[in-house]
Formats: C-alpha cells, structure tokens, sequence
C-alpha cells in the first residue's frame, strides 16, 4: 500500500508538473515561434544571399568572357581593316609613282623633247638679244631725236625772242643790255640779235602764237628746212585786223636820240 501512495504521489506532481510545463509552453509558443521565423529567415536570406553573390561572380565571369571575346573579335576585325587599308595606300602610291615615271617618260621622249626645248630656248634667248639690241638702237635714236628736236626747239625760241629784242642791240655810241662792259666777252643774245633782223610792227602777233618770256606758243611760225631761221618771216594772220602803215624809222636810233636827250636833262 505504501509503494501505491507513493506512486500516486508521484503521479499527482508529474501531473502538475505536466500542467505547469503545458502553460509555461503555450505562453512561450509565441515568442518561440516568431524567433524561429526570424531565425529562419535570417538563415534563409543568408543561403538568398550565398545564392545571389555566386551567381553574380558567374555572371561576371560569363560577361567577362563574353566582352574578351567580342573585344578581341572587334580588334581583330579593325586590324585586318588597318592591314587593308595600308595595304590600298602602299599599292595606290606605288601606282602613282609608275604612272609618274611613265608619264614623264612619255611626255620627255614623245611630247616635249628635252633637246627640241633646248634648241627652241637658245632661239628665243637669241631672238631675244635681238631684238634688245634693237631696240636699245632705237632708243638711243629716238633720244638723239628728241635731244635734236628740243635743241631745235630751243634754238627757235631763242631765234623768236631775238626777233622781238632785236631794239636791245647795243650800239656804238650805248651799248645794249646784253653787252655789259663788265663781260670779257659779248653775251651769246647779243650775237644773236647782230644776226638776225627785227621783225616789222605793222602786223599783230596772233595771242596763240606768244607766250611768256618771248617763247612762241605751239601754234608758232614754224620754219621750214630750206628757210632759214635767222631770214626775216614774211607770214602774217589773216584773222586779224590790219593796221595802217607808219613811217618806218630805225628804231636804233630813236632809242640813242632818247637816251642822250636823257643825259643832257640830267646834266
């Protein structure tokens, strides 16, 4: 009977212990459960996360490969293009320099002949000393020409202004303007003025033919190559009025009458 009160015993506290411990493990289900979730989810994202970073090294192996051989392919590829390239250069310029050397060959022996130049160069530098001899004769003859003519030009000035000083000769009583007494010898006008006659005063000078400082104008008696130009001209305007004659005195001589009628006064 003792050996059954113990074990009743026994089984009353194993009961009790049962209860206690089914409501110490349903109040703590709940806490249990949700950090089994937690712990399994936690491990489940690590395996997630093993998982992603494996297959993200071989995606980048795969693409490293991938983008190797592309690059390589696309290498390869430029370098062939690069090769042809050069290759077409080479080629093209080895075609100019033999269509250059046969083009010069052709024209030198079949166009333009190097001797046939050389002969038609020497011609034309030839004909060209030629002609600038030539025409270094015909300048100089022009310029002797132009020289004669001015010379000429000159001398009918010189001729013109004597006729119309022919008054201011000097005299033996008064010597003339041009015939200083402190000249060694006469002045070249005064040699001038004994050639030549004075030109007569019952005609008018037309205004084309007189200029300043008794050089004739371009429409100036002209003399001939048989008229003399220290003759007496004859030629009168037929444009202009004609005066009445006077009476012809020697001009000389009225100029010393003058002069010595001064000199008395003076006296």
């Amino acid at each position: 009977m003792a050996g059954l009160l113990t074990l009743e015993q026994k089984l009353q506290h194993f009961r009790k212990e049962y209860y206690y411990r089914s409501n110490q493990a349903d109040e703590n289900r709940k806490r249990e459960n949700q950090a089994a979730t937690l712990i399994q989810s936690w491990f489940r994202g690590c395996l997630e996360r093993a998982y992603l970073s494996h297959l993200h090294k071989k995606a980048i192996i795969i693409q490293k490969i991938w983008r190797g051989f592309t690059a390589r392919a696309r290498v390869r590829q430029m370098v062939k293009a690069a090769y042809f390239i050069m290759k077409m250069n080479f080629y093209e310029e080895m075609a100019v320099r033999i269509q250059q050397r046969w083009r010069g060959f052709f024209a030198r022996k079949h166009i333009h002949s190097f001797y046939a130049r050389k002969s038609y160069m020497e011609g034309i530098l030839k004909k060209n000393e030629c002609v600038r001899i030539e025409l270094d004769e015909i300048c100089d003859l022009q310029k002797k020409e132009r020289e004669s003519l001015k010379m000429i030009q000159e001398q009918t000035a010189k001729v013109y202004q004597a006729h119309r000083l022919h008054y201011l000769l000097s005299t033996e009583q008064c010597p003339g303007v041009f015939n200083s007494p402190f000249r060694q010898a006469p002045h070249e006008m005064e040699l001038l003025l004994k050639q030549v006659k004075p030109s007569t005063p019952n005609r008018m000078v037309p205004k084309s033919q007189v200029s300043f400082q008794g050089i004739p104008g371009p429409a100036a008696h002209r003399f001939s190559a048989t008229e003399s130009p220290w003759t007496k001209s004859t030629r009168t305007c037929s444009f202009r009025p004609t005066l009445p004659p006077i009476a012809r005195r020697n001009y000389q001589v009225m100029v010393v009458k003058a002069r010595t009628k001064s000199l008395d006064v003076e006296d």
